[in-house]
């Protein structure tokens, strides 16, 4: 999905929400910065396979979605952290229903798997 469809006013809600999450770390992200602020380094220890170029690409797109907050403090080495704003403290929100329903998905193939 293009990033495109997220700003365009002709599509359905659900199609511009997931154009704003699309992609593989967007979500995981959303649910690290649930628990408060992160440092980079922090996120890139957590996600193992994410390289410091996605994220930062990633992040970069998540605070231009107005998701994320990205605060560097003046001390010496740069410290920066990232937050969610309101805006992405709401689809954390609604995004908690879909995932309730992702694991009651995967409970479901893990009891066709043992049942077979």
């Amino acid at each position: 999905m293009t990033r495109s469809r997220a700003q365009d006013p002709n599509v359905c809600g659900a199609t511009a929400a997931i154009a704003v999450i699309d992609g593989k770390w967007k979500t995981v992200l959303l649910w690290l910065l649930e628990s408060g602020p992160r440092r980079p380094g922090e996120l890139l220890r957590r996600l193992p396979g994410l390289t410091e170029k996605v994220l930062t690409h990633t992040l970069r797109e998540m605070e231009a979605d107005g998701l994320v907050h990205r605060e560097v403090h003046d001390v010496r080495p740069l410290k920066t952290e990232y937050s969610l704003t309101p805006f992405g403290h709401d689809l954390s929100v609604a995004l908690a229903p879909l995932s309730d329903w992702g694991h009651r998905r995967l409970e479901r193939l893990t009891e066709a798997r043992t049942a077979s």
